[in-house]
């Protein structure tokens, strides 16, 4: 059975479609809007094979803040549903994932408990037309709404495009990795006997 989920949410200031599909190829299809958030997500999904299709159209006339913020919402919902009952995962994930200068550490625990823990600082407001404040509510958006504890920890810091691409790259492999089956766990792996 495909682990995937469409959803769809619209507010005064957005209006969001998005499908994943968890076990994927790496495809994507994205328009937010936001020039460098398109290529955060191309690489999220190509880095861990995930298919992602996306379209937001949001208030950017007021600024990126709710079109980047409400994808993590929905996206966190997504990966959410398309986790199912989490059955046979392995829950657990982490990277550490070196670009260029910059290391970055993710680490994700899909415990249906949300917790965010962030370790990092940009040294520009903007790259591109994304503000760089916004990774950070991008993460912890997706963390709340998924129900993941998710840290992600700048190791080695340096130029703001690197910082960025490092983070959504291990991001996507951690999430890769916490997601996938496992053939000898056969039911969650908890020693409670669920995950929420």
């Amino acid at each position: 059975m495909a682990r995937e989920a469409s959803v769809e949410r619209n507010t005064k200031e957005t209006e969001i479609k998005l499908k994943l599909t968890l076990d994927g190829t790496g495809y994507s299809d994205i328009e937010t809007g936001v020039g460098f958030f398109n290529h955060m997500l191309d690489g999220f999904t190509r880095h861990g094979l995930f298919d992602l299709c996306v379209r937001v159209h949001g208030d950017l006339e007021v600024d990126d803040h709710h079109t980047i913020e409400d994808t993590g919402i929905v996206l966190g919902t997504a990966i959410k549903e398309a986790i199912g009952d989490k059955k046979g995962i392995r829950r657990y994930g982490s990277c550490i994932l070196p670009m260029d200068e910059v290391l970055v550490l993710c680490a994700i625990d899909l415990s249906g408990r949300p917790y965010f823990s962030w370790d990092a600082e940009f040294t520009s407001e903007k790259i591109g037309d994304m503000s760089t404040e916004m990774v950070k509510e991008f993460f912890y958006s997706i963390s709340y709404s998924c129900g993941m504890n998710l840290h992600i920890k700048v190791l080695t810091s340096g130029n703001s495009h690197h910082v960025a691409e490092a983070m959504f790259k291990s991001f996507s492999k951690a999430l890769d990795q916490a997601v996938s089956y496992d053939p000898r766990i056969t039911d969650v792996l908890s020693t409670k006997g669920s995950l929420a």
